[in-house]
């Protein structure tokens, strides 16, 4: 739909988290002044929008001529490309990165055959200015609580969401609609409406995206599920090291107030619906709703054992409803177009889209937005890009943390909640971070059993002291100590922690050390037995030598040296005291004749 009055040429800016990082501001100003030096005005407007999704080719703008619908996407855009931006609207500038036009569809076209991405949750961001409510409102923004208020009873709501098949995107899968049944169900004075934008996986950025391009989607949707179960109070948990979203949250919540979508007698309905934010301090544990209601109450943010579930006892004891922010950036879209329209789209279990991260070895760092079904495959090798420096693909860790990795033999799995789960991975809030031949396994598993060690609120003994001890094995395998015992034990231990936590921080931390043990075996033995790294990145298992033929005595790797235990004389060979040695590598990046070697 096109505004009244619009002016021929659309800029809109890429100005996220990660475009103000790459430098968007000043390429948004140079176009600025370029277009009011060439007083073009009435001509070209500029929008500031939230994420596009382009992180690997930040700062990025799209030119789009509202006339003829002709768009063209660039990235890696500097401030001296603005003149020529100005000047030549839609036709492609060479010199300048296009990306092609397919890397994504808006929503009404989730269903056309050339769509490679399908965005839903995704359906505003890099489309409107986020601070902006009258995009949101020329959106068809608040026509779904309208609708809801006006039209339709909670049972209403409820029935619409369940027969869509919304599963819960922050990691569990639960269907939407049945839990929001179970807190309608409940009889009190006070119910309560939460969502969890505590994102703490390393590598994701979903959440953040969709708050700071797109804040009225989850404003509405909260208001939606208010309705549904009869809840009156909302609040946002949102960690406070998101100042960006933070600040367009608020200004959207003004908004909507001054508006009248939020507060007293909405759309004159009787039904009355405010929303509070919530800071969190950075605590992984409080992505756990129980650990997360209770930060809310002032307390410690410490999961407590369930039953009963948040949505009969949750906040202060009363019925709560808590989804993450992407599963409420659905809910308007299901309200306005039908949850037919939704299960058309993934598959029969999984209907509609996710939302993921891609991080890590590959080309095409940023956010998509796929169906549900679309393989692993299809996102790594043609949406990503494929592995950087032409490597070859080795696995790829899905659900952070809590997910594990999954191999080249499964790349053509599609991705859902069960396939991910028959693999011994999980969906999660939708990280994925590629790895390549360059990365060891035992390290990655390391890696991210050393952040739940970390962010272990410590309360029950087996994720206390079982995450340590899986820590200390695999620290002393990648140190080159490692046992046959050790293999045994880790399967052990990773069994009782999984089994006998109380949430699931700890029932889920053991999932990266068994996925790489279930499919890089090989890999573990390597260390134990031959004390071997095959990528050398465990350093202590690496060994230093000079081969003697290739050395022509240049004495680089000598003067590198930090500890000075490489010797030789000036055109002889050298060699290396391996006892004084400290692995750093030095040697090897000098060394121009590729006599330093490393086994």
């Amino acid at each position: 739909m096109q505004k009244n009055n619009q002016p021929e040429i659309s800029i809109l800016v890429s100005m996220g988290t990660c475009g103000l990082a790459a430098g968007t501001e000043p390429v948004y100003n140079s176009l600025k002044n370029e277009i009011k030096t060439r007083s073009l005005g009435n001509k070209i407007e500029i929008i500031e929008t939230g994420c596009m999704g382009l992180c690997h080719s930040e700062p990025s703008i799209e030119v789009i001529n509202n006339r003829t619908k002709e768009s063209i996407i660039y990235g890696n855009v500097k401030e001296s490309d603005a003149a020529k931006i100005i000047e030549s609207g839609t036709v492609k500038i060479d010199g300048i990165k296009a990306i092609e036009r397919g890397w994504y569809y808006p929503e009404d076209e989730t269903n056309s055959n050339n769509a490679i991405q399908a965005r839903i949750a995704l359906r505003n961001c890099g489309r409107i200015n986020p601070e902006k409510i009258e995009d949101y409102i020329h959106n068809s923004g608040y026509t779904a609580l309208k609708t809801v208020l006006c039209k339709m009873t909670s049972a209403d709501v409820i029935k619409e969401i369940t027969e869509s098949g919304l599963r819960g995107r922050g990691g569990g899968g639960f269907p939407t609609g049945r839990k929001w049944q179970f807190a309608a169900d409940q009889k009190t004075d006070y119910k309560y409406i939460i969502c969890n934008a505590d994102e703490g996986d390393p590598g994701a950025f979903m959440d953040r995206a969709v708050l700071e391009g797109d804040p009225h989607s989850v404003l509405e949707a909260m208001a939606i599920a208010g309705f549904a179960i009869d809840a009156n109070k909302g609040f946002i948990y949102i960690r406070a090291e998101y100042p960006l979203a933070i600040k367009r949250l608020q200004i959207a919540i003004n908004q909507a107030t001054d508006k009248g979508f939020l507060g007293n007698n909405i759309f004159e309905s009787g039904f009355n619906f405010d929303i509070e934010l919530k800071y969190g301090a950075g605590a992984f544990v409080c992505g756990e709703e129980t650990a997360l209601i209770h930060s809310i109450e002032g307390q410690r943010g410490m999961p407590t054992y369930k039953p009963p579930f948040p949505a009969i006892a949750g906040l202060w004891k009363k019925p709560t409803i808590v989804n993450n922010v992407e599963t409420f950036a659905n809910i308007s879209a299901i309200i306005r177009k039908g949850a037919k329209w939704f299960t058309s789209i993934g598959t029969e279990n999984s209907p509609g889209t996710k939302v993921f991260a891609l991080a890590g070895k590959i080309n095409n760092v940023g956010l998509v937005e796929v169906p549900m079904g679309t393989s692993l495959k299809e996102i790594i090798f043609n949406i990503g890009g494929g592995i950087t420096d032409k490597k070859k693909f080795k696995a790829v860790q899905t659900g952070g943390p809590s997910g594990g990795c999954i191999t080249s033999e499964y790349i053509d799995t599609p991705i859902d909640y069960d396939s991910l789960k028959a693999l011994g991975t999980m969906m999660g809030s939708g990280g994925m971070i590629v790895l390549d031949e360059d990365n060891c396994m035992v390290d990655i598993a390391k890696f991210f059993l050393d952040f739940t060690v970390d962010e272990s609120c410590g309360k029950c003994t087996p994720c206390r002291v079982g995450g340590k001890q899986m820590y200390k094995i695999l620290d002393k395998i990648t140190k080159g100590n490692g046992e046959k015992s050790d293999l045994v034990l880790l399967h052990s231990l990773a069994d009782a922690i999984k089994t006998a936590s109380l949430c699931g921080l700890g029932m889920t931390a053991p999932n990266p050390v068994l996925s790489t043990l279930r499919y890089f075996e090989d890999e573990y033995k390597e260390h134990v037995f031959d004390k071997k790294c095959r990528s050398g990145k465990c350093t202590n298992l690496i060994i230093y030598s000079i081969d003697s033929e290739k050395c022509i005595g240049c004495t680089l790797c000598a003067k590198a040296c930090p500890v000075k235990c490489i010797s030789g004389k000036v055109k002889k060979a050298h060699s290396i005291d391996r006892k004084r040695c400290i692995k750093c590598g030095q040697c090897l990046k000098v060394c121009k004749f590729s006599a330093v070697k490393t086994a």
